[in-house]
């Protein structure tokens, strides 16, 4: 089973099509989609050319960014994992040229953080 097919298993992993289905108007012609993530109302998506964060921003949810990094933009990336009390892991993304993580986002136990870590280094390494 591969890297990717056993994300699919987690709870908080979104199935390519779904993706595909809701954001393929973001892609281009070229680009796939390898796996992608939901937390609570954020979703990241990792294709074979760059990541994809949707921020949902607002109350109602009706706003939305789309922030693109290309994985050779990506310096240098971390993640920490949910402790005891702090029930959540996160994860710390940095550009090129930035003293501070351009991305920082929080993900539940719902999302096994180290394999989202497997597939960012994947992609640049």
């Amino acid at each position: 089973m591969s890297l990717i097919s056993s994300l699919l298993g987690n709870a908080g992993a979104i199935e390519k099509g779904e993706l595909q289905k809701k954001y393929g108007k973001l892609l281009i012609p070229s680009e796939e989609i390898e796996a992608g993530f939901k937390m609570i109302r954020d979703t990241f998506i990792f294709t074979n050319k760059r990541l994809i964060i949707i921020d949902v921003q607002g109350i109602t949810g009706s706003k939305l960014e789309y922030f693109s990094v290309s994985y050779r933009s990506i310096s240098r990336f971390s993640i920490e994992t949910a402790g005891n009390f702090d029930l959540d892991a996160e994860l710390k993304i940095w550009i090129s040229g930035e003293q501070q993580p351009s991305v920082k986002k929080r993900f539940n136990k719902k999302v096994d953080i180290y394999e989202v870590q497997k597939i960012l280094a994947q992609f640049t390494l």
